[in-house]
């Protein structure tokens, strides 16, 4: 996730790339892609969902 802790990695353009690309979406996680999701949950559009996982990892863990 690009965050103020991950910065020392993120910071090097090769390094964000490489992290990028193992990721199938081809991108780097913003904070805005897992908060929208708790935004979700937090509404009553989700009243519906119980004892879910949601992994928020752009298909990240579908490749692993």
């Amino acid at each position: 996730t690009n965050s103020k802790i991950s910065n020392f990695l993120l910071k090097n353009e090769k390094m964000a790339e490489s992290i990028a690309k193992m990721n199938p979406l081809k991108r780097i996680e913003e904070g805005e892609d897992s908060a929208s999701v708790a935004k979700f949950l937090l509404t009553d559009e989700s009243s519906w969902v119980t004892g879910q996982i949601f992994g928020v990892d752009g298909g990240r863990s579908s490749v692993a």
